[in-house]
């Protein structure tokens, strides 16, 4: 998620121990529901500390940034982010979605699981920007896929240069209609800017980026502009089907009987593909 320009458990931990700091007789609900309030309405980029003991003015270039957030460390530092236009925009609706939701927990009808629900992408957006990564075999697709993915602030930087807005998905997606080891990642493009069209210039700067000092074999990349109605069936995880899932990037030898296993936890959460006999022959990225 850090990579791209979202918050990481660094950053998510200082938070909550701010909330808990803040209200340290609070319930576990009270804590969730503060937790969303305080930061929804939080007056950034002023920063988050545990510790008032140091005036933040004494790191200038560190609360120039859009959400920053102090390490409670001595040297005193703030944690390093990617947050972007973008993201920054992103996480504040988020955290005032959430706020909405939990801000009456007393009412009867409330449900937690509606925190949970994935985010319609498909439906709230028309166009996206699709990132085609792909290369001979799964070893090197690895490889060449989490440098790629170190890669994308500075591609959502372009993206919002020339587009505004971008939405960046995390989730990975696999075209198995391909025959090369591939993922795939889908980023909505704003509302009302459909004069951006020509992605050529973009994908050109960002193919100088990415295979620039990369020690591995160089893969495949490919960014093209499509539709809603475009995306791979496997992305369509806002319909209601209860087939959504995460791409498993892993080569599948199809000739082999299997079906796809979700996380016990999770039921939406693909982590494998199981053969007829039980075992598990293709365990997702993620383990």
């Amino acid at each position: 998620m850090q990579l791209n320009g979202f918050l990481g458990g660094v950053h998510l931990a200082i938070l909550v121990a701010f909330v808990c700091q803040n209200f340290p007789k609070g319930s576990i609900s009270l804590l969730i529901s503060n937790f969303f309030k305080t930061f929804g309405f939080w007056p950034w980029p002023a920063p988050v500390m545990l510790q008032d003991t140091m005036s933040p003015a004494g790191f200038p270039s560190e609360t120039r940034s859009l959400m920053p957030i102090r390490l409670p460390c001595s040297p005193q530092e703030y944690c390093h982010t990617n947050i972007t236009r973008s993201t920054f925009y992103k996480i504040r609706a988020e955290l005032l979605r959430a706020h909405n939701l939990t801000r009456d927990l007393l009412r009867p009808d409330f449900d937690w699981h509606t925190l949970f629900e994935p985010f319609p992408y498909s439906k709230k957006y028309a166009r996206f920007v699709k990132v085609y990564l792909s290369a001979s075999n799964p070893d090197d697709l690895g490889d060449w896929v989490g440098w790629v993915k170190s890669r994308f602030r500075g591609l959502l930087v372009k993206l919002e240069d020339v587009q505004g807005l971008c939405d960046p998905n995390p989730t990975e997606y696999a075209d198995t209609d391909v025959a090369e080891p591939n993922v795939v990642f889908y980023w909505g493009l704003q509302p009302g800017r459909t004069q951006f069209l020509d992605i050529e210039p973009v994908q050109k700067d960002f193919w100088k980026n990415i295979t620039n000092g990369y020690q591995g074999s160089i893969g495949r990349m490919k960014l093209s502009i499509v539709q809603a109605s475009q995306l791979l069936r496997n992305s369509q995880f806002d319909t209601g089907s209860g087939k959504r899932t995460k791409a498993c990037w892993k080569i599948i030898d199809y000739n082999l009987q299997s079906v796809p296993t979700y996380s016990q936890h999770l039921p939406n959460y693909f982590v494998g593909y199981v053969a007829a006999n039980g075992d598990t022959k293709y365990p997702s990225a993620g383990g």
